[in-house]
């Protein structure tokens, strides 16, 4: 059966169940807005997104927004997230109540908060507690569809990281940061000619709008498709060697809040303005952690994993060495060899379920067990410090920046291609 008779299908469902309830004098169902493959996208799931990033959107002190502007970028946000859930859901990633928990417990522990208090500050700020876990989980299964996807992928040769180092001396790029907002004017993966003149006539468009004195970051809500554009199109800062090089030809010669001429990739028409650029010493907090993992299996679960760790940290609370431990249990091969010992570390260096957990202890602390992307772990904190980045090794400095530059250029490519291969309707507004 094809989508399209699904969808048929599915609105006469709903139309029918609308009408028999409508003659009972009943109170009316709620009513689908778009078909996205098999699921659907109610009035309701959209109106209450909507009011999340209003709050949200109000939070940020980013400029009025015209209601059907926010409820197209929204839908449009729904839609892309309702395709990466289906297809991690394809591939078994679920994210149960137990990790979910224990996540919103490190987010809480991260603003030094209790979960309770955390949970009133949510909802004090005008946010629904109930539908921003559940969209911290959906983020969460994103987030580990996207690593299986690309990341796992990208691989990097020790010749890249050669010449991306004399490259970045050349030019003088090695510590050099931008702050940049991005506007991205789409094209389809296979696009015509005409697609492409559309695409590039918008974009200047855009530009000649900005040049005229319009905001870029309400444009960027307004008509941006990039992944940023409910955040007016902020990238954040970005090191130069993290950037694709079209973004750094594209606006080394900006001052701040110059915008750049649209700039063509394989995804459409880009439009950069420069917030700041930075050229100083980079002292960033580093931890020295040491772990023991344990990969659920066929033959272990999730449970039995946690069971074991729990097993082992009472262990070395009662005295055994944690180095000896981690050499006999940790499933991870590269830190196996060195009683579990990870070494230093940065932000950004570990997965954000792990970096949460490390910024939440004390030194010499060991963590409750907890789940990652790679399994069970029991973390504890070494050491802390602070560090010049800048004078950290440059090769892995430059691998890093290569796997972020990778990993958003194919993100951008493959969340273009999701979406032109799936079945999308829109039935009603």
């Amino acid at each position: 059966m094809n989508m399209k008779k699904i969808a048929q299908i599915i609105c006469f469902t709903v139309v029918s169940t609308y009408a028999l309830f409508t003659h009972a004098a009943l109170k009316p169902l709620d009513h689908i807005v778009a078909i996205v493959n098999e699921d659907v996208i109610t009035h309701t799931m959209l109106k209450n997104r909507i009011a999340d990033f209003k709050q949200q959107l109000a939070l940020s002190q980013l400029s009025r927004i015209e209601p059907d502007t926010l409820k197209k970028q929204v839908l449009e946000r729904m839609i892309r997230d309702t395709i990466q859930l289906q297809q991690a859901k394809q591939l078994g990633i679920i994210v149960d109540d137990l990790m979910l928990n224990r996540m919103m417990e490190q987010m809480a522990k991260g603003n030094n908060m209790s979960l309770e208090i955390f949970r009133d500050t949510i909802e004090s700020e005008g946010l629904n507690y109930t539908r921003f876990r559940e969209q911290t989980r959906n983020e969460i299964v994103v987030n580990q569809l996207q690593q299986r996807i690309i990341a796992n992928k990208i691989s990097i040769s020790d010749q890249e990281v050669t010449q991306n180092i004399k490259l970045n001396e050349s030019n003088g790029l090695s510590n050099i940061s931008y702050h940049l907002r991005h506007i991205l004017i789409a094209t389809p993966e296979a696009a015509t000619p005409e697609a492409i003149k559309k695409a590039k006539n918008k974009a200047e468009a855009v530009y000649k709008k900005i040049q005229h004195g319009s905001k870029f970051r309400d444009l960027a809500i307004r008509e941006s498709s990039g992944r940023n554009a409910l955040k007016g199109g902020d990238l954040g800062e970005r090191k130069a060697n993290e950037l694709p090089q079209l973004f750094i030809d594209a606006v080394k010669e900006l001052k701040p809040d110059e915008t750049s001429k649209p700039v063509k990739s394989a995804s459409g028409f880009h439009l950069l303005q420069l917030v700041s650029s930075s050229n100083d010493q980079l002292m960033v907090k580093q931890v020295h952690t040491r772990h023991i993992l344990i990969r659920p299996n066929d033959e272990v679960s999730d449970e039995q994993a946690r069971k074991t760790l729990l097993m082992l940290k009472q262990k070395i609370e009662d005295g055994k060495n944690f180095a000896e431990l981690a050499s006999e249990f940790t499933e991870d091969p590269a830190s196996k060899i060195r009683g579990g010992d990870l070494g230093w570390a940065g932000p950004g260096d570990y997965v954000p379920t792990f970096e949460n957990v490390a910024n939440s202890l004390s030194v010499g602390q060991i963590s409750e067990p907890f789940k990652s992307q790679f399994g069970w772990h029991i973390l504890e904190i070494l050491e802390r410090r602070e560090h010049d980045q800048a004078k950290t090794n440059k090769e892995n400095q430059v691998r890093n920046a290569i796997q972020k530059r990778k990993f958003d250029e194919e993100l951008r490519l493959w969340l273009r291609r999701i979406r032109d291969e799936a079945y999308v309707e829109y039935v009603s507004s």
